[in-house]
């Protein structure tokens, strides 16, 4: 498996504590390849893609996690999804040749959403304002605020790879104590406060976990492989071209011959002539 797009939870054999460690390589490149993203915005586009990886480990059944934030600034919307088994995609709108000193400045006064939307059943959708310089510093208030659990977050993206870890305090199992539990939380998040972005970027996950944690009893859980995936189809998109008014189907036909629909968060084009469109097809009306 290649370590660098791949994700990697972890317990502390000790503490009531959880992690997770993401580094994403081809995955945010197929990303961000898709339009021409200003160096801000890939940088964006990339801690969303690694928050939604990690945010993803609290998927207990088949669904997705949808990252997104949403700004009347330069740029109007990031958003990545990630589903259970670990496929994302993405996509940023707005003036895409923005570029900024704090990427996250391009989202000006905007609000943070995280939806968990699971296959044929409930959507949960909780939202936060962008008031932190950074994602990371966002997320952990949106934490505190909606599960009341102490989380920390490290999101880098640079050198064509994005990558992040996340700290968890879970209920009290291990250690009763709430004075012993916040001390071992306080030091936890000290060791991994000492990590770099280059060593994110650089490092394989578990090379990575061993430089911070090597002196703690730290248990790893077999890697999980993740990979660029666009739910987009051919089926899909008629689907779509079939709630147009069957004039307008009509009238784009005769226009050009065919109708294409774009995703544009992959960049596929679907082609469609009268013969793929049933009713058009049944009733010949355009020639």
């Amino acid at each position: 498996m290649n370590p660098y797009d791949s994700s990697l939870r972890f317990l502390f054999d000790d503490a009531d504590i959880r992690g997770e460690c993401v580094v994403l390589d081809n995955a945010i490149g197929e990303i961000t390849s898709v339009h021409g993203y200003s160096g801000s915005i890939k940088q964006l586009l990339g801690e969303f893609a690694s928050a939604a990886v990690l945010i993803s480990n609290n998927l207990k059944y088949k669904g997705k996690i949808v990252l997104q934030a949403r700004a009347g600034g330069p740029v109007e919307l990031v958003m990545v999804e990630c589903t259970s088994d670990l496929e994302i995609r993405g996509i940023a709108r707005g003036n895409l040749d923005a570029e900024a000193t704090t990427p996250l400045d391009l989202l000006a006064d905007g609000q943070l959403a995280i939806t968990i939307e699971r296959d044929g059943g409930q959507r949960y959708q909780g939202i936060v304002a962008l008031e932190s310089t950074t994602l990371a510093g966002a997320l952990e208030n949106y934490f505190l605020q909606s599960e009341q659990l102490h989380t920390r977050f490290w999101l880098t993206a640079q050198q064509g790879r994005a990558a992040g870890m996340m700290l968890q305090q879970l209920p009290a199992q291990l250690q009763p104590q709430a004075a012993a539990r916040l001390d071992q939380w306080k030091t936890a998040c000290i060791l991994a406060d000492t990590i770099t972005s280059a060593e994110l970027v650089e490092l394989p996950p578990a090379t990575l976990l061993h430089r911070l944690f090597h002196e703690t009893p730290v248990r790893l859980f077999e890697p999980a492989p993740i990979i660029f995936n666009c739910s987009c189809s051919r089926e899909r998109s008629l689907n779509a071209l079939l709630l147009l008014p069957e004039t307008e189907q009509v009238d784009l036909l005769a226009d050009e011959g065919a109708i294409t629909l774009h995703c544009d968060m992959c960049g596929t084009d679907y082609r469609f002539v009268q013969s793929d469109i049933p009713t058009l097809a049944e009733n010949g009306r355009v020639h």
